[in-house]
């Protein structure tokens, strides 16, 4: 018995050290996790994981700041940083244009003779044969990661924006662009051997000791003709300079440090042209950065992103729907910042291939820098969305002098393809000589101010902006015999691409929606800032435009020519979306024209439609309250006209047969479009009248969204369960009128504030900053 005790103690005793061995490793294991900060953030379900590396740059991993880019990918056995900056640009003006000579009248007259092939020589062809203005790649960073064996993973971290690689080896990357720096980091870990770093510039120039026959030739970047940069390196650091027309050169650098498992670094790229105001080289830009560090750098970027993804979020059943939209919101994150230029056809991932970027990576003002804008608004990433309108404006004088030169009128215009600088670069002069392209971009004008309630940007931006388009249009227009005013040419981009046809004689659908928008919202804003002349001067001039053209087929292209073959451009389709003329709100006549026409584009089919046809096609459903559709056309545009990395490249990638563009020129506006459909889906507040849910599909029961904003300058949030709306936020501004039809199917009830019923409509004045609260009444 004796013995049995002193055993029992014995064991006691060894189990109480054991315990006590297992809390202090317990804890040494949280210091140690604690020590290692974790910059990764938490996964989500939307985030992009791969089990190996891409091998082509337009799928590469995309990081970004509004500046600065980067695709992270794999060419042959180096892990690859395809490097850009928003402002590289071959400004050489285009061949011809801005000759005096060659005016809107000058295209008139040779239209009228049929002798228009000289336009196309003059206009058209230079864009198609010249290598420049362009957009221009900046160039690559490569490590030789052969040693570190196998990519095992690849990990995008929406929530932080930051890229992570591990290897079999053990060895991991993280790599970011600082969201509000222009400096891009990497970091390595678990090294088993050092990776070398080579900076890759473009290729510009051949390489030495080549002897090709003829190697400049098409798309070749060498056809720009540019000397040889400069690649300097030290321990530790390189620096490439690269000179390109007219005094423009442009700077990369990069520095970093060893330990003897670890490599960290950062990156930058600095640009100068004459007449620019003088930036920092990116070497200072690297070397001020780099004593700051990563893990601060890194905690400032988290804390940029933090605060982009608390804007707006959404809930939905398709959960490839909800990942695709997830997927558009970060992109957009990457490349709007409000002192960076617009949204570009590749923003700031530039083609890394030897050639130049599709369309030359351009402002292409007939749908593409709009359609990228779209999800701004509802998303609440106004802040994001004000770049686009301030490049706008900061190039308005060049805009007055263009409308002057080409045009032979006062006021303004736009041409419909630009460079940086705002200048015009030709192509199909349709659209990129288009006489009403300033009015299609004065819409975000107007919808920046109706989101914000910004007085100040009203009366100084907004208001100027579409007056002095209106003055121009006006002063270009002709009237009829039958009394009416008439452009005297007219065009419905891209329909009969760039021959003599793609003119119309009688004004377009596309011409007729832009100009009486234009005199509608010129009258509105007159009146609100009391200008009552101006008022009447603009209702004056829109009771002289005829009306839309429609027939057995809906809105039809211009007067006579319906809508009879696939075509990838709803441009005759602008008064439903975007800019609202038409609503199925309006009573039957106008609910019957939108059917028609839609029906219309089902009947022919999607043969020719690109992706940004179904992206803009769910917007049209979802304008049209017909949910089903809506999910189907941007469901098609998720899974068969994106790359794996989210990529929107025009041609149908399935293999399924939505389209016979089967393609892969990435451009970005499909993406944006697409954000904007689902949103449309999902809150709509263009009549005065907000409604929540209007465009959903039956089977989406249990769906949600937080703080999606509407006109007015109101932030909502909704959450809708078992097919029941149960609770409904809306934060205020700016104050004002709040109209929102009624989402309750039974007796409701409000905190926060006064809501009063009025037949299916729930009406609340509410002050800047206050916060009312709807559910239903048994809840």
């Amino acid at each position: 018995m004796i013995f049995r005790k002193v055993l029992h103690c014995l064991f006691t005793v060894l189990e109480m050290k054991s315990r006590l061995l297992i809390f202090f490793l317990i804890l040494f294991a949280g210091a140690i996790s604690c020590s290692r900060p974790n910059f990764t953030g938490k996964p989500s379900a939307h985030d992009l994981q791969f089990k190996q590396l891409s091998r082509t740059w337009d799928d590469g991993v995309p990081l970004g700041n509004g500046i600065l880019g980067q695709l992270v990918w794999q060419k042959g056995a180096r892990l690859r940083f395809s490097l850009d900056r928003a402002d590289l640009w071959d400004l050489r003006p285009m061949e011809n244009i801005g000759t005096p000579q060659w005016t809107f009248r000058w295209v008139y007259r040779h239209w009228l003779t049929h002798t228009y092939r000289i336009v196309q020589e003059k206009f058209d062809r230079p864009y198609d044969q010249n290598p420049a203005p362009t957009k221009i790649p900046a160039g690559s960073m490569e490590f030789d990661t052969r040693a570190l064996g196998r990519v095992l993973s690849v990990h995008l971290y929406l929530n932080t924006a930051l890229c992570e690689i591990k290897w079999e080896s053990g060895a991991r990357l993280l790599t970011f662009v600082q969201a509000d720096k222009p400096v891009g980091w990497f970091r390595f870990e678990n090294l088993p051997d050092q990776p070398a770093i080579t900076l890759v510039p473009p290729a510009y120039t051949s390489p030495e000791g080549t002897n090709e026959k003829n190697p400049v030739k098409g798309q070749d970047l060498r056809r720009l003709g540019y000397v040889k940069g400069t690649l300097t390196k030290h321990p530790q650091k390189m620096v490439y300079t690269q000179p390109g027309w007219g005094g423009f050169r442009y700077q990369i650098a990069v520095i970093w440090k060893n330990s003897k498992h670890s490599l960290e670094g950062c990156w930058s790229i600095s640009s100068e042209f004459p007449g620019w105001k003088k930036q920092p080289e990116a070497q200072r830009i690297v070397a001020k950065a780099f004593k700051q560090g990563f893990a601060e750098s890194a905690k400032e970027h988290r804390a940029w992103w933090r605060h982009f993804w608390v804007k707006s979020g959404i809930s939905l059943p398709d959960k490839i729907l909800e990942k695709q939209w997830y997927l558009e919101q970060y992109k957009f994150g990457c490349v709007a910042r409000p002192d960076a230029p617009p949204i570009s056809l590749q923003a700031i991932w530039t083609a890394d291939n030897g050639r130049l970027p599709p369309w030359k990576g351009d402002f292409h003002h007939d749908l593409n820098t709009e359609l990228s804008y779209w999800p701004a608004y509802s998303a609440n990433h106004l802040d994001l969305e004000a770049g686009f309108v301030n490049w706008l404006w900061k190039n308005r004088p060049a805009f007055q002098k263009y409308t002057r030169t080409y045009f032979g009128t006062n006021g303004l215009n736009v041409p419909g393809v630009t460079t940086l600088t705002g200048e015009p670069m030709g192509g199909w002069i349709q659209y990129s000589f288009g006489p009403t392209v300033a009015a299609w971009l004065g819409q975000h004008f107007y919808l920046h101010w109706r989101y914000t309630m910004d007085q100040t940007f009203l009366r100084e931006r907004a208001y100027p902006w579409i007056r002095d388009t209106a003055t121009y249009l006006t002063a270009i227009s002709v009237r009829g015999k039958n009394g009416k005013r008439r452009l005297p040419l007219s065009s419905s981009p891209e329909f009969n691409d760039n021959s003599r046809n793609a003119w119309f004689a009688r004004t377009t659908n596309f011409d007729r929606s832009l100009i009486r928008w234009t005199l509608q919202k010129a009258a509105e804003l007159a009146k609100i800032l009391g200008k009552t002349e101006d008022v009447r001067r603009w209702n004056d001039q829109l009771s002289q435009w005829p009306t839309l053209d429609t027939d057995s087929t809906g809105l039809t292209i211009a007067p006579g020519f319906p809508y009879h073959f696939s075509h990838r451009h709803f441009s005759h389709l602008m008064a439903i979306f975007p800019l609202s003329l038409l609503d199925v709100s309006h009573g039957e006549q106008e609910r019957t024209i939108i059917q028609k026409s839609l029906h219309t584009l089902e009947k022919y089919g999607s043969d020719w439609w690109t992706g940004y046809s179904f992206a803009w096609l769910g917007n049209l459903y979802a304008r049209a309250r017909d949910g089903e559709k809506a999910a189907r056309a941007l469901k098609i545009f998720a899974t068969a006209f994106c790359l794996p990395n989210s990529f929107h490249v025009n041609g149908d990638q399935s293999g399924k047969g939505y389209s016979k563009f089967t393609y892969r020129p990435f451009t970005l506006e499909g993406n944006f479009a697409f954000a904007s459909g689902i949103q449309q889906m999902l809150i709509q507040s263009h009549t005065g009248v907000v409604l929540l849910f209007p465009a959903i599909p039956k089977s989406w029961q249990n769906v949600s969204f937080q703080t999606l904003r509407t006109e007015g300058a109101f932030l909502i949030s909704a959450r809708r369960k078992q097919g029941a709306v149960t609770e409904v936020v809306i934060q205020s501004e700016k104050g004002g009128l709040l109209r929102l039809k009624n989402p309750f199917a039974g007796a409701w009830k409000a905190t926060g504030g006064t809501v009063n019923q009025t037949g299916p409509l729930l009406e609340m004045e509410l002050v800047p900053g206050q916060t009312i609260r709807l559910k239903p009444q048994q809840s």
